[in-house]
């Protein structure tokens, strides 16, 4: 695996857009004492290398009327088809997380839902009906606890 060659001051900048995504650059540039130049370039760097991918706002699915928050797990027919029915999931616009894992069930969803029943229909209507899905397991959140980036530590970049 290639690592990625983050100094500290690389660092700096990627700690305060994790708080601020939206800071005005020279705004950020005064923040740490710097050109704007030098932020405008290493923020570019950052991009480039696929570090910084894309800065966005957090909805509250609670706010926004969904009262259903669910994990669950996608049996295959056969775990070679994951791309395909990947891609029909990616459909479902209440399905806000994909990801292939080991084990029985290959592929686990994240879905935010209006309420119960519109979750059992998003799974009985939209996934089991998808080619190649034999069957799901689903597990129903409570809430989130915390939800964060991954930690910066210098010495394994």
């Amino acid at each position: 695996m290639k690592k990625n060659k983050l100094d500290p001051f690389d660092l700096r900048i990627i700690n305060e857009l994790t708080v601020d995504a939206r800071i005005p650059l020279i705004q950020l540039s005064k923040k740490l004492k710097v050109s704007n130049t030098l932020i405008h370039q290493r923020i570019k760097k950052l991009k480039e290398e696929g570090i910084l991918m894309t800065a966005s706002y957090q909805l509250d699915p609670w706010k926004l009327g969904y009262q259903t928050s669910a994990y669950t797990q996608i049996m295959l027919t056969d775990s070679k088809q994951h791309r395909e029915v990947e891609k029909e999931l990616e459909k479902i616009p209440e399905i806000v997380e994909c990801v292939n894992i080991s084990g029985r069930y290959a592929v686990l969803v994240r879905i935010f839902a209006k309420n119960n029943r519109h979750l059992r229909d998003i799974i009985y209507d939209k996934i089991l009906v998808i080619e190649g899905v034999e069957g799901t397991n689903t597990t129903i959140s409570f809430e989130t606890a915390f939800s964060r980036n991954v930690p910066l530590v210098l010495e394994d970049i």
